[in-house]
């Protein structure tokens, strides 16, 4: 894995002058003066509030009032959504492991075993074992997209490498991608809403998936309707301030991330480089003591040493390139999915304030708004719980993830250090003077 690593980085884009520290938490606490309503048309389009509270329908066209899990804010007084989530409050374990080669006439591709063990009511088995490859879980993000438009989806790990730099094959490829298949579907798992989604119960329990997939694209929700048909040619007025933060913030976040990553892969670059050399050094002071009886043997523990070292940076660069790498690449993907679903939040605003001012625009005594406009106000709002819920969940998830990463990366480097310094400790007695023997 080491190897790939060594490939020219992919150029990203620079930080920026902008401090992440000095980016708001984007679902940070502020009054009603600070924030502005909740949507942004003019004051005499406004709708009356009652409007809101009357026949309000979720992504799938279910009402609030039934118990369908199709909305997070349906949800937060019925589950744990805690970081401290404990295996006993949750009913749903989803695992990808056991990696298997296909060599076929026309292609060669990897699959992998998906196992589920739940008690929820939907699945008809207690346990299910399936075998899935990429394209399968591809096309699980891509119905979730279509689904559940006003989530965030998590990130598949990128499908194309560069060839002749990462051999797609090798067992450390295949490990790591297993690692971020695995990850994308407990994120699933533990998404109080996706979790419910009947294609992800078919991806975890069809044994024939491509029979679901010859069935052709399923019609889009109510909401991914508006958003893909939104009325063409009309401009957000401007985004709420809360989201106009969370905005900002992504924007900063995804630039500073890529500038750590395409650092980061510098580094494994020259550590791997520098690995080369050392490798060829060691062995010069072993055949220098060859030739000198006397220093015979403080010289080959000198080579003994420069050797326990190159042991040690190369478990560091594939700690690195296994553990580090990828968290970065993940959030990146990350922040771009959640840009995504705020261009989605504001398409519908904007579709809202067309109809808005369509509604104005007949100047009756006492205009009576459009069922349409109701239910476009209804998206709105859904989108909006749905986001801020959605990004609050990640935020506590980017937390406890980075924590641990740069605790790891802590604890890997301590370790690198502690192993050179016992080597080349080992050497001092060798190099000391000894008293003469009478």
């Amino acid at each position: 894995m080491s190897g790939g690593a060594a490939g020219a980085p992919r150029p990203l884009p620079s930080s920026g002058p902008k401090s992440l520290r000095e980016m708001p938490h984007p679902l940070a606490t502020s009054s009603s003066e600070e924030m502005g309503p909740a949507l942004s048309p003019s004051p005499e389009l406004l709708l009356p509030r009652g409007i809101a509270d009357k026949d309000l329908s979720l992504p799938n066209g279910t009402p609030v009032e039934t118990s369908s899990p199709a909305s997070s804010s349906s949800l937060l007084n019925r589950l744990q959504l805690d970081d401290d989530l404990d295996g006993e409050t949750r009913d749903l374990f989803v695992t990808v492991d056991d990696p298997k080669k296909h060599v076929c006439t026309m292609e060669t591709y990897i699959t992998y075993r998906v196992t589920t063990k739940t008690t929820r009511a939907e699945f008809d088995l207690p346990e299910y074992s399936v075998r899935r490859r990429y394209q399968d879980f591809d096309w699980l993000r891509n119905k979730l997209e279509e689904s559940q438009p006003t989530h965030l989806i998590p990130p598949l790990p990128e499908k194309f490498v560069v060839k002749g730099v990462v051999d797609r094959f090798s067992e450390e490829f295949v490990e790591t991608r297993r690692k971020a298949l695995d990850k994308f579907l407990k994120r699933i798992t533990d998404h109080p809403v996706l979790s419910f989604n009947e294609h992800f119960n078919v991806f975890l329990t069809a044994k024939d998936l491509n029979a679901y997939k010859k069935q052709g694209m399923a019609l889009l929700s109510k909401v991914g309707e508006s958003v893909k048909y939104v009325t063409g040619g009309y401009k957000l007025r401007s985004r709420p301030l809360e989201f106009a933060a969370m905005g900002e913030y992504l924007d900063t976040f995804s630039l500073k991330l890529g500038t750590i990553d395409r650092i980061a892969q510098r580094i494994i670059k020259e550590q791997l480089e520098y690995l080369v050399e050392l490798r060829e050094y060691g062995p010069v002071y072993s055949t220098w003591g060859g030739l000198e009886v006397e220093l015979s043997e403080p010289l080959e523990g000198v080579s003994a040493c420069i050797g326990n070292c190159c042991t040690a940076l190369e478990e560091l660069s594939e700690d690195m390139t296994e553990d580090f790498l990828p968290v970065l690449r993940e959030y990146i993907l990350y922040s771009e999915s959640m840009k995504n679903v705020l261009k989605k939040r504001d398409q519908v605003q904007a579709e809202y304030e067309a109809k808005l001012e369509a509604v104005a625009l007949k100047k009756e005594d006492r205009p009576k708004v459009p069922t349409d406009v109701e239910k476009c106000q209804d998206r709105v709002e859904c989108f909006n719980a749905d986001l801020k819920a959605d990004m609050e969940r990640w935020q506590n998830n980017k937390r406890q993830d980075f924590r641990q990463l740069l605790m790891g990366m802590a604890d890997k480097n301590i370790q690198y250090y502690e192993k050179c310094l016992t080597a080349w400790e080992s050497i001092i007695p060798l190099l000391q003077d000894k008293p003469e023997t009478k």
